[in-house]
């Protein structure tokens, strides 16, 4: 195999791999995807492909780890999406709650105001579910 061929199948395993996760994080969304295809494939490629692929967090801890930095900079529409794949891993909603308690001490109340709002809406209190 020459070398070209070679980068073009770690690549296009890279893409698999990343397309494979997003599918298990955000499958039961229903929020229509605004990416270009471009970038969609930038996204999978490269960030769920790559980066989340890494062995020294698991998926989970990648998980929470994204919604808390989420929270802090008051991304909710992100915020909907990754507590969703938190629900998606199993990830309890009593941790993501005390992770976004903990935020408000550092980020400030309001970002942790929208975090509970942005939880409710995609994994309602109410429901007793830990997966959709």
């Amino acid at each position: 195999m020459d070398v070209g061929n070679e980068e073009k199948d770690m690549t296009e395993s890279k893409l698999e791999k990343g397309t494979n996760l997003v599918r298990r994080l955000f499958g039961g969304s229903e929020r229509k995807n605004p990416l270009s295809e471009k970038f969609q494939r930038i996204t999978n490629e490269h960030l769920f492909g790559d980066v989340w692929q890494g062995p020294e967090l698991t998926l989970e801890e990648r998980s929470l780890l994204t919604c808390t930095v989420l929270v802090a900079l008051g991304r909710e529409a992100e915020e909907m999406l990754h507590f969703r794949g938190a629900r998606n891993l199993g990830i309890p909603r009593e941790k993501v709650e005390a992770m976004i308690i903990h935020v408000a001490h550092y980020a400030g109340w309001p970002v942790a105001v929208g975090a509970f709002r942005a939880l409710e809406e995609v994994w309602p209190a109410a429901d007793g579910e830990t997966k959709p």
